[in-house]
C-alpha cells in the first residue's frame, strides 16, 4: 500500500494570519471577514469584524477556496490566468466556491499548498493589502 503524507497550517498559524489581516484592515479603516482554510479547503479559522459587510463572509470563504483549490492568488493572477481563454473566461463562474476578485492567496510551504486566506470587506484592493499583511507575518 501507498501512502503519503500532507502538510497542513497549524491553528496557531490561522489564528496569527487572521490578527494579522485584521490589523491591517484597523490600519487601513476598514471592517473586513477573515476566512483560513487548510490544504484541502476545510475551515481553519475565521473572523468577521464589526461592521464588515455580511456579503464578505461569504466572498472571503470563496477567495480562501479559490486559492487552496489551485494554489493561485485571486485577483490579477487569476484574471490573467484566464483573459485570453474565453472558454476558462466564462467556465470559471461556474465552479462551486470560486471568486475572481483578489483578497485570497494560498498558503505555501516547500512549493506545497498547507493552507490558503481569504480576505473580504472592501475593495478587492484592500483586502489583498490585508491578506498580504497575513502571508507576510509569517516570514517574522
Amino acid at each position: 500500500m501507498e501512502v503519503f503524507i500532507k502538510k497542513s497550517i497549524s491553528l496557531e498559524t490561522a489564528a496569527r494570519m487572521t490578527r494579522a489581516a485584521i490589523d491591517k484592515a484597523v490600519e487601513l479603516g476598514i471592517s473586513v471577514a477573515v476566512t483560513v482554510v487548510d490544504e484541502s479547503g476545510i475551515l481553519k479559522h475565521f473572523a468577521r469584524m464589526d461592521n464588515a459587510p455580511l456579503i464578505a463572509v461569504d466572498a472571503s470563504r470563496k477567495k480562501a477556496l479559490t486559492a487552496a483549490g489551485f494554489g493561485l492568488p485571486t485577483g490579477k493572477a487569476w484574471f490573467d490566468f484566464i483573459k485570453e481563454d474565453p472558454i476558462l473566461r466564462e467556465g470559471v463562474h461556474d465552479f462551486t466556491d470560486f471568486m475572481l476578485m483578489g483578497g485570497g492567496v494560498p498558503v505555501m510551504d516547500d512549493n506545497r499548498i498547507i493552507g490558503a486566506i481569504g480576505v473580504s470587506g472592501n475593495h478587492y484592493e484592500k483586502d489583498q493589502q490585508c491578506a498580504h499583511a497575513a502571508l507576510n507575518c509569517l516570514e517574522n
